[in-house]
């Protein structure tokens, strides 16, 4: 499994990265809309239906979740966006609850697409019958939380037709302003790149309590602080920053050290909340990261910087989006107000919805996704979710050994994780 074998394991992975410029102008004809059908209706899994309603073509059509009352929740704001949008209510027949609730979803002949907003643990298995039902998919990240749900993501990708797109939600690609430095740093703007430098400090998740829940029920909801569901925070949150490392490096870590903890927090869970990474990209690149979740104090940073031989590269969620040295270049867009306007300090969305640089990045990354559909220029990115997964995996794995841990020493060993309940108790 070398870069070679991952990025050739989905159908046409580099038609997948395919980017819309950003003042490209977007419609479709009406009959051309796409049936949306939601998995996992939280948090971010609404926020990203939400958008996909409001900005593309798409049609929220269905919904589904393992627990009966986030699926009401998300049926009354549906039933709300479709309201505005001049559509008709929720059919009460596109609505699953259960554990095989995923399964009903991708057997519907009324959905096209299925978008998997479930906990980490489960994407790699929803993948796989939503890619075998011929369907379309919108997957979150993580593409597996371990070695064993990496792999197996490999051949669900090699199963991907032709006439399916297959996408992972790293959007932060798709932000305009990264979209653009990006371009430039690819083209040689930095001259060769030497060091790179990350973070992403968060403020703790809240807790998720339903009175009566049972130990298993109080897990599932509170997944975030699960290191078998979740992935740790490395692989689930922190997995934008090490993407577009790779991105714009067009590489994978070789090998990393790790130190961190869990020094703050004490509720249920055995997430860390805090890293500090030292991974090493071919050509000894190195690319120091560190991150924190804990906290109430909203302190919120998350951003990558380069240094090459001709210049840096400054790549904040929020603040200015610039290049400094031989071929200075700074993000302006009078069409775009809020982007690369901020004070370098943003605001944490627990949605994922953010402002500033990343205001459109969930817009744009759906509507290419769309036009992928209703154009036919379909298009695979499980390969290259997959290489970002394993590269948080590398980083975590290093940390939990307490040594150095290259990208070999990972693939052979690995971390495989088990939910160690069943589903079926929610029946």
């Amino acid at each position: 499994m070398d870069r070679r074998e991952l990025l050739q394991a989905g159908t046409a992975v580099a038609a997948g990265m395919t980017l819309l410029k950003p003042l490209t102008a977007f419609g479709y004809a009406a009959n051309s809309a796409v049936r949306h059908g939601l998995l996992g209706c939280g948090n971010r899994g609404t926020s990203v239906a939400t958008s996909f309603a409001k900005n593309t073509t798409a049609q929220i059509v269905a919904l589904a979740d393992l627990f009966p009352d986030n699926l009401a929740a998300g049926r009354a704001h549906f039933d709300q966006v479709k309201a505005g949008l001049g559509q008709s209510a929720l059919d009460s027949k596109l609505l699953f609850h259960g554990p095989h609730a995923f399964e009903q979803l991708a057997a519907s002949p009324d959905v096209d697409l299925i978008q998997i907003s479930t906990p980490p643990f489960f994407h790699v298995q929803h993948l796989e019958t939503a890619v075998a039902s011929g369907k379309h998919v919108y997957c979150e990240k993580p593409v597996g939380v371990d070695i064993r749900q990496a792999r197996h993501a490999l051949e669900i990708a090699k199963k991907v037709m032709s006439t399916q797109s297959v996408d992972v939600g790293f959007q932060c690609r798709n932000a305009p302003p990264i979209a653009a430095i990006a371009e430039k740093i690819k083209a040689g703007a930095l001259g060769k790149v030497a060091v790179t430098s990350g973070v992403y400090y968060a403020p703790a998740s809240t807790e998720k309590n339903r009175p009566g829940a049972s130990k298993d029920e109080y897990r599932l909801r509170n997944w975030l602080w699960d290191r078998a569901l979740s992935g740790d925070i490395l692989v689930e949150q922190n997995i934008h920053i090490i993407d577009l490392c790779n991105w714009m490096l067009n590489a994978h870590p070789v090998k990393a050290s790790t130190q961190g903890g869990r020094n703050v927090l004490t509720h249920y869970g055995d997430c860390w909340d805090n890293y500090e990474v030292v991974f090493t990209y071919p050509g000894d690149v190195r690319f120091s990261f560190s991150s924190t979740q804990f906290g109430t104090d909203g302190l919120f940073d998350a951003g990558l910087r380069l240094f090459g031989s001709e210049g840096s590269a400054t790549v904040p969620y929020s603040g200015p989006i610039e290049i400094t040295g031989k071929q200075a270049w700074k993000w302006e867009d009078s069409t775009t107000a809020a982007p690369g306007t901020g004070s370098g300090v943003g605001k944490f969305a627990a949605n994922g919805a953010f402002s500033d640089n990343l205001a459109f990045a969930d817009r744009d990354k759906e509507r290419t996704f769309i036009e992928s559909i209703t154009s036919g220029n379909c298009h695979n990115q499980i390969a290259a979710g997959v290489e970002t997964a394993l590269s948080c995996m590398l980083g975590r794995m290093a940390g939990l050994q307490k040594r150095e841990v290259t990208w070999d020493e990972l693939l052979e060993h690995g971390e495989n994780y088990e939910l160690g309940f069943s589903l079926d108790q929610f029946a």
